[in-house]
């Protein structure tokens, strides 16, 4: 009866066009580089007091979805993630888009998050309280390892030698470290700036590294644009069926990576991306073409960031335990709107609640022929002369940089990020492992040394709890398992 009330509340025509709104204007806010979907949310949230509830919780959770999934379309035609979570595979992307491929890339993106979307929306349905409750096990030991993981899957998921990615992953964890210490408070690399005394901001450095460092790289050494028309259904979704068989396990691994990790507050739909990419790259028979252009590596990241989103919504509506920066704004909207969330909001607002899950399984479904036309709009965009594209890129760069952090600073942050990834990139260093770093460094720090304090300096408390030894044995083998293997090679091969 519950369900029922629930359909009949997101099937009401003001709710519908609420939604359709909703995803046109998140499909084209993550489509611009130095846009987020945290950003397109937090504007949304004046306009959602004059709705009533289920409208306005329903146009956030579509506009969520839209954008995640939306943050692709730059990342495979222009090199430049239109969100964090997006960041992961845009390199092979774009190589698949510069061999022509670009319909194979983003169709394929675009089913993998539809698929990944569902995941999440069906998950919240059917087991929201109960993932909830395991969420809430995680303690500091728990996350320090989840970190962990995350720092190995960093320099799992690039293509260059380790060496270069570890290389990339000290960058990015130092440019963490800049600011405040998380525990003790303890001013580090801050020069007597009271600009960095905050620390650098993670969207305008990841703007500079990916977007501006793309810009500079343009602008000394011209290059033709993938051609990407014409963009027709027939021609994206072509051959789309053989992939979708070969790599359904992988598909359903990464969601529920995605959702699992989502889950976890403090991780979100970013870190959901590298580790399901890693995940994949381990695990697959053509590991040879990771690196290369392949949607072996596209499909399980993408489809683990956008069901990360379904993840997020489990202790965020339960335990109003925000899972990362996006749904901590959607806590705000669901406080405005007079649904407090916690333990009993599936007794006192089961119908509110639930109207929520079934608008966000709609959205994840209606983002194919609404993901195609953005696809295609984004094409004509790429039609204009490559200078004044990129001239309109760092343009939407320095105002996405400046809306962050309403600084000026973020502005000068963003233009020295994009000289460090020009530089990074010109001697084969990758970014991917940077941006993970950023993530991932203060977590690492402030759990560390929080975990420390609690087990009174002793270390065995870290691998004590079963989670966190569990989590401990995932990172140690992701360690060295690759490096038995290749021994093992070695020695049976032929002299």
């Amino acid at each position: 009866m519950v369900a029922l009330d629930a359909i009949k509340l997101v099937f009401e025509p003001q709710t519908l066009i609420v939604m359709v709104a909703c995803a046109i204007y998140g499909l084209t806010v993550g489509a611009i580089p130095g846009f987020t979907a945290t950003m397109a949310v937090a504007l949304l949230v004046p306009v959602t007091y004059f709705m009533e509830p289920v409208p306005a919780l329903a146009g956030v959770v579509t506009l969520s979805a839209m954008a995640i999934f939306a943050g692709d379309i730059p990342g495979a035609l222009l090199r430049m993630p239109g969100t964090p979570a997006s960041a992961a595979y845009a390199d092979e992307s774009y190589q698949m888009a510069q061999r022509g491929e670009a319909e194979t890339a983003l169709g394929m993106g675009l089913i993998a998050s539809s698929i990944g979307g569902v995941f999440g929306a069906l998950l919240l349905l059917i087991a929201a309280p109960a993932l909830a409750e395991v969420a809430l096990k995680f303690s500091s030991f728990e996350y320090f390892w989840l970190a962990c993981l995350g720092l190995v899957a960093a320099i799992a998921a690039t293509d260059a030698h380790p060496a270069k990615g570890a290389i990339a992953l000290f960058i990015g964890l130092s440019i963490g470290m800049v600011g405040l210490d998380p525990v003790m408070g303890q001013l580090r690399f801050t020069f007597g700036s009271a600009n960095l005394i905050g620390g650098l901001g993670f969207i305008p450095v990841l703007i500079g590294l990916f977007a501006i460092s793309e810009a500079l790289r343009y602008g000394l050494k011209p290059t033709q644009r993938p051609d990407v028309s014409p963009m027709k259904m027939r021609v994206m979704f072509r051959g789309l069926g053989q992939h979708l068989r070969r790599l359904k396990w992988s598909i359903g691994r990464g969601a529920g990576i995605g959702a699992i990790v989502g889950a976890i507050p403090g991780a979100g739909a970013d870190i959901a991306a590298y580790i399901s990419y890693a995940v994949a790259r381990k695990l697959s028979p053509n590991k040879d073409k990771f690196g290369t252009g392949t949607v072996d590596g596209i499909a399980p990241a993408t489809s683990a960031n956008n069901a990360a989103v379904g993840g997020a919504l489990i202790p965020a509506t339960v335990f109003g335990i925000p899972g990362d920066s996006l749904t901590a704004v959607i806590i705000g909207v669901l406080y405005m709107k007079g649904l407090n969330p916690g333990p009993t909001v599936f007794i006192m607002q089961p119908t509110l609640l639930y109207a929520i899950f079934i608008a966000f399984l709609l959205a994840n479904i209606i983002m194919i022929p609404f993901g195609f036309a953005a696809i295609a709009l984004f094409r004509k965009i790429l039609s204009a002369p490559p200078s004044v594209v990129m001239a309109l890129v760092v343009l939407a760069c320095i105002v996405g940089a400046f809306a962050v952090e309403n600084t000026t600073f973020a502005v000068l942050v963003m233009l020295g990020a994009g000289l460090l990834g020009f530089y990074m990139e010109e001697n084969g260093i990758p970014l991917a492992p940077a941006i993970l770093g950023v993530v991932l460094g203060p977590i690492l720090e402030t759990t560390f040394l929080t975990s420390l304090a609690k087990a009174q300096g002793n270390y065995i408390e870290f691998i004590s709890r079963p989670l966190a030894g569990s989590l401990a044995a995932i990172t140690v083998a992701l360690i060295f398992l690759p490096l038995i293997a290749r021994i093992l090679k070695q020695r049976n091969s032929p002299a």
